[in-house]
């Protein structure tokens, strides 16, 4: 009897990752914006498992989240705020102006607090703090997509003092531009002037111009007294206390 010849080994092919679920008519299309992949695959598997959710695209940039807007009809753009480049503030002007009728959510690992005016200012109809978690994420979505508005109580209030006038103990911060503030962010966790423009893409004569502007608003006499003054200020926000 002749031995047989073992059957030929199948080439090894690498797992790919699961597909978003095809469209069906009653799901509501999520545009998912993060440029760390695993959370973001993270937050989309989440949404996919939902009956009536479904991410319809992500993107990783504010230029791939554009582009894929002109591929693609999502119900709701969901965001961080903190990305390469141009950061989800100038997103989400971008969106209101070329698309007014798309809401969008912002979830983003910083206090609420430092965006609480912010990101309403630009167009967001909520926010909401990674740390949340998976239900308050989906709450929020499914809310923002009824038409209504998502913040916390904390950021509620805070909003609601800002316009009916009553004093609120406002950091001077707040009185920098959207960009200021980034390039201020990014002084306090100790980038050069050099990163700043590549992260931010800007060029380093802008962001030492936005480095004027800000020692000028904050009453701060010398570059020294900016980087101690930014860096302190991070400090803060990191340990609860701004």
């Amino acid at each position: 009897m002749k031995p047989q010849k073992p059957a030929p080994s199948r080439p090894r092919t690498t797992p790919r990752p699961a597909e978003p679920p095809a469209d069906v008519p009653n799901r509501k299309r999520v545009l998912l914006v993060d440029d760390h992949p695993m959370l973001r695959a993270g937050l989309a598997g989440v949404i996919n498992q939902q009956a009536d959710l479904q991410v319809c695209c992500e993107a990783s940039t504010v230029a791939e989240a554009l582009a894929a807007l002109t591929k693609s009809t999502p119900d709701i753009l969901v965001t961080d705020i903190t990305m390469p480049g141009r950061g989800g503030l100038e997103l989400i002007k971008d969106v209101k102006a070329l698309y007014p009728n798309l809401p969008v959510l912002v979830i983003s690992m910083h206090d609420e607090m430092l965006h609480a005016e912010r990101v309403p200012r630009a167009g967001a109809r909520g926010y909401l703090m990674k740390e949340a978690g998976a239900e308050k994420m989906l709450q929020a979505i499914r809310q923002v997509l009824k038409g209504q508005v998502y913040v916390s109580e904390r950021m509620s209030a805070r909003i609601f003092d800002q316009f009916s006038g009553r004093t609120v103990n406002q950091s001077p911060v707040a009185q920098l531009s959207d960009r200021e503030f980034e390039v201020f962010q990014l002084i306090g966790e100790g980038k050069t002037t050099k990163h700043i423009a590549q992260q931010l893409n800007l060029s380093s004569k802008t962001v030492d111009v936005h480095r004027g502007h800000i020692k000028e608003k904050l009453d701060l006499p010398d570059a020294t007294s900016l980087v101690r003054h930014a860096v302190r200020w991070v400090e803060m926000q990191a340990n609860g206390k701004g």
